[in-house]
């Protein structure tokens, strides 16, 4: 049944009875004996933009559009409460934003900062109304209610449709990656049979036949090894001259490579381990969380102890208990500076492991730090505390809610259990997408002062020009509702996923290798070509088909070019910007020491900012660019910082990669040296002073001296 509230107007119970019912988990006139405890109840909202459903028994169902959200709220304090009178206009504003803050848990947002502050508890649920304007790249999410006969029968006959269609679509890009594969192979064929290598011309050649053949050497020693059933162990990667540290991490697995989809295995055969921790967000989703370590530092008893008493925890909790925090050193006393990366599109945490030594996730752990590993809602394995994979709340979501939703709750809970203050930041394609969209004015701001430095690789914040593809272009012109019933309101094209369960690695590596290759016009040159299957083993997972809407259909990113502004907007800003470079008049102050700035500098310099994304409680960045990346525009955030358009955004380092492409910067073979080498100076030069004393210093950083906050953009 619905709540039901004693109040002061029956019409009033029945009305707030009646809508609660229509945003339940389950129909009210249900028999199942769940329906009552899965009421809504209320409306909570994590930002004043971003409110969810709190259901009778405590838990919560995810995003609703804030004008269901607000009437919920509201007709629930006419039932309880007499309405307020007209006049009182103001009391009402300043109630509002006092229980606003208070249902936001006391973070202060960007609207508190245009009011009067209140500090009137007792303000009623009617007035903890966000604004209803939203961005136009955050359009509202659709509306589901609870599953009835007519609604079952809507969703199952978008994943019949979407079956088919999509299916249809993928074929059709599977034909073109096959076809424009046969030019390449046919010349790989005439080189053969001339005698010739098809391959000399690669850029690491040598290196790559250097690896393979020291693979093949470690494999026949680790069978070997076996069958005598020795004690000894050595590297199974191949790669005991490149890190000089295989004394202190030995490798607990080798041999063949399985291919399997596994950060664990790949993280034991370079002598590391992994543990993996599920992560609640504040919308009700289970997320993964992988921690990587040396296996050595850590007593193992204990450490299965305490991975048997991790549970579930949602940030909101994280205040209120105490956290058995990150495993105990056994054998050194200082601390390791906590690390977390967020893949990219279609990509999971894995994607950071597959270079043997060579991945950045294992790099940062053998310098010295305590890396973790976060996914997003769904990946592998979607699971929500309340929903389940047939029902389309489920896949109700989009980029804005991963990055104020899913980030904050992995920040959180690393924090939590390593009884940091901050951590680092790096985030790779899509995950500094959300991380640049979390941390705007209008979503968490206050997520900054959590991250000591946010690390973007290949950052995707405006469009490249590959946008405009033809595959890209009928995504983008076809209507939200032919793009629901070609792809569903379910997850996008999950036949990915099952050809990924039904094919073997190699075969599947190589698929997988040359679709998203023929889609987003990348080679492998600069690949270990050995390591290339292995690579492709985490990828695709689970994402929704309103997510890739946001990102390729006719609203958002692909027509706006921009996730944070409008189209007319930023071009609007970038003939300015020719207009004053022109005249001579090129405002380039951004790159200047405060001191040197003239008062007409810092009067232009606000002046350029007043479509600032951020404000004064954003980290410091620092950006890797890929020159040759088609699929975003780095250089054109590069521009927007430094022609002062960002006056809070203090850029500690930058680097344009020329020949790069989009997943150079984290599989390149010379990835390590040119930004994995960077990434962890910059880490550590940016940690907190008390971080610096007290922490383990990483391997060759004793030389980084600590970045000085300035106020300035460099």
């Amino acid at each position: 049944m619905a709540p039901k509230i004693a109040g002061n107007s029956s019409g009033s119970a029945t009305r707030y009875e009646q809508h609660a019912a229509n945003l339940s988990l389950l129909p009210q006139d249900s028999n199942d004996p769940k329906a009552s405890a899965t009421t809504a109840v209320r409306a909570k909202f994590i930002t004043p933009r971003d409110p969810v459903i709190e259901t009778a028994d405590g838990r919560r169902l995810p995003a609703v559009p804030l004008e269901e959200a607000e009437k919920l709220n509201r007709l629930k304090d006419e039932a309880e409460h007499d309405v307020p009178q007209r006049g009182n206009t103001a009391i009402l504003q300043k109630a509002k934003v006092s229980e606003a803050r208070q249902e936001t848990d006391e973070r202060p947002t960007i609207d508190d900062q245009l009011s009067d502050q209140s500090a009137t508890a007792e303000a009623p649920l009617r007035t903890a109304i966000p604004p209803t304007k939203t961005h136009p790249l955050f359009p509202q999410l659709p509306l589901y209610g609870p599953p009835t006969l007519l609604r079952n029968v809507q969703s199952y006959s978008f994943r019949v449709s979407s079956a088919f269609l999509s299916l249809a679509f993928l074929g059709t890009i599977v034909l073109g990656a096959v076809f424009t594969s046969v030019p390449r192979a046919l010349k790989d064929i005439v080189y053969r049979l001339l005698g010739r290598d098809p391959d000399v011309g690669r850029p690491f050649y040598e290196e790559e036949k250097q690896k393979e053949q020291s693979r093949k050497a470690a494999t026949a020693f680790w069978r070997g090894r076996k069958r005598r059933n020795s004690d000894i162990l050595r590297p199974a990667n191949g790669s005991e001259e490149e890190s000089g540290q295989n004394s202190e991490f030995e490798p607990t697995e080798g041999g063949t490579d399985p291919l399997i989809c596994d950060i664990g295995y790949y993280a034991r055969r370079v002598g590391l381990d992994c543990e993996e921790i599920k992560v609640e967000t504040e919308d009700g989703f289970i997320i993964r969380l992988s921690h990587i370590y040396n296996p050595k530092d850590h007593n193992i008893h204990l450490h299965s102890r305490l991975h048997q008493s991790r549970r579930t925890v949602s940030p909101r909790h994280h205040s209120e208990s105490s956290s058995t925090g990150s495993l105990p050193s056994s054998r050194h006393d200082k601390r390791k500076y906590p690390v977390l990366l967020i893949p990219g599109l279609l990509q999971s945490a894995g994607s950071y492991c597959t270079n043997d030594d060579s991945s950045l996730a294992f790099f940062l752990c053998k310098s010295g730090f305590d890396v973790w590993l976060g996914n997003n809602r769904c990946g592998y394995a979607p699971e929500h505390q309340m929903l389940d994979y047939p029902d389309p709340r489920m896949w109700n979501w989009n980029i804005r809610q991963m990055g104020v939703m899913d980030l904050p709750a992995l920040i959180s809970r690393v924090l939590f259990e390593t009884k940091f203050e901050k951590l680092a930041l790096v985030a790779h394609s899509q995950g500094s997408t959300q991380t640049f969209v979390a941390l705007a004015k209008e979503q968490r701001p206050d997520l900054g002062k959590q991250i000591s430095v946010f690390c973007a690789l290949a950052p995707a914040v405006y469009a490249g020009p590959l946008i405009g593809k033809m595959y890209f272009k009928f995504m983008r012109i076809i209507s939200p509702g032919m793009f629901r019933l070609m792809f569903g309101i379910h997850a996008f094209i999950p036949f990915m996923l099952t050809m990924h369960t039904w094919l073997p690695g190699k075969i599947y590596g190589a698929l997988g290798y040359r679709v998203f290759s023929f889609l987003f016009n990348w080679s492998d040159k600069r690949w270990d070509r050995g390591l290339r299957d292995r690579q492709f083993q985490f990828a695709p997972v689970y994402v929704s088909a309103e997510s890739m809407r946001w990102w390729l259909g006719r609203e958002c990113f692909a027509t706006q070019k921009c996730i944070l502004a409008t189209r007319e907007e930023w071009q609007k800003e970038e003939e300015e910007d020719d207009k004053e470079e022109g005249d001579g008049n090129y405002y380039d102050q951004g790159r200047s020491h405060p001191s040197e700035r003239s008062e007409q500098d810092e009067e232009g310099r606000a002046g350029r900012g007043r479509n600032a994304w951020y404000d004064e409680q954003v980290p410091p960045f620092a950006l890797w660019v890929a020159g040759s990346d088609e699929l975003v525009d780095g250089r054109r955030l590069l521009h927007r910082f430094e022609s002062g358009r960002e006056p809070h955004v203090r850029v500690v380092h930058q680097k344009i990669i020329d020949e790069y492409e989009h997943l150079d910067v984290i599989w390149a073979m010379d990835s390590i040296e040119r930004v994995g080498k960077e990434v962890r100076e910059i880490i550590w030069k940016t940690a907190p002073l008390e971080v610096r004393e007290t922490c383990r210093t990483p391997r060759e950083s004793k030389m980084f001296d600590r970045w000085e906050d300035s106020g300035s953009v460099r």
